[in-house]
């Protein structure tokens, strides 16, 4: 049987590659204290490296994830919102209704 791939969270890369990139260690030192295989360390280190150089401030895995909370978050919020306007202005008008049959 060959070894199960093992899934990391964006948080848990770009901690891993904060102590590489802080702490001026080498990839395999913190490859091996992490347990991780060395090229992929390496690989998160070289895409880091590469937002970097690019200078247009891409966002980390970490921010990625987030955003895309948010907007999923943001959309819910914006259809509630409408709901809640469309049965407010339904409550509005039966209760308008509901006063001008008292006063006839």
């Amino acid at each position: 049987m060959g070894r199960q791939r093992r899934e990391f969270t964006p948080e848990y890369k770009d901690e891993a590659v904060r102590l590489v990139i802080n702490t001026v260690r080498a990839v395999a030192t913190v490859a091996r204290e992490l347990g991780v295989q060395e090229s992929t360390l390496g690989r998160w280190v070289n895409v880091y490296r590469a937002r970097q150089d690019d200078g247009d401030g891409a966002l980390s895995e970490t921010e990625r994830a987030e955003l895309a909370r948010l907007r999923k978050e943001n959309s819910e919020l914006k259809m509630d919102r409408a709901f809640l306007k469309k049965a407010s202005l339904f409550f509005a008008q039966e209760a308008s209704d509901t006063n001008e049959k008292r006063s006839h």
